[in-house]
């Protein structure tokens, strides 16, 4: 009986060891110095700060001031991406949930992200109004913004 146990066991424990390398492959194109760049954890991932714009109570007519508040929030937005703060922006199309656009901040807290988001016109006039959330997402996608002014035809 103690033969079988000691056979059991060593089976027992030959099989949690292959269990626990069979179902993970090393990645051939894992870059340490990139994790580090990135920030990123042992999934690729890290958190963010996303911000969803929605309209706002204060409806600025078209004209000479609306224009003027918005080239100053695509400015905020260029000088947020250029220093790194900014991964990722853009419209929604129409909803019914009257959401306008989206922003993605690599910043670690929601407070940090609500400093950075009254830096800009709109939010400050409130034509738009914004929610926070952490975010859970790819590290890579703070490489994103690099390659989007070289996709604009016109700036």
């Amino acid at each position: 009986m103690r033969g079988f146990i000691r056979i059991f066991l060593i089976l027992v424990l030959l099989s949690s060891a292959w269990a626990g390398t069979s179902g993970q492959k090393p990645n051939p194109d894992y870059d340490s110095t990139l994790v580090r760049k990135l920030g990123a954890d042992e999934r690729g991932m890290k958190m963010y700060v996303l911000v969803i714009l929605r309209t706002g109570p204060n409806n600025v007519p078209a004209g000479a001031r609306r224009d003027s508040l918005f080239r100053g929030h695509f400015s905020n937005m260029d000088r947020l991406a250029e220093a790194g703060k900014l991964v990722l922006a853009g419209p929604f199309d129409t909803n019914e949930s009257s959401w306008r656009g989206l922003f993605i901040f690599n910043v670690p807290t929601v407070e940090e992200a609500k400093e950075l988001v009254k830096t800009d016109p709109t939010v400050k006039e409130r034509i738009f109004e914004v929610d926070f959330y952490r975010w859970y997402g790819s590290a890579a996608i703070s490489e994103y913004m690099p390659y989007d002014k070289k996709l604009k035809k016109s700036l």
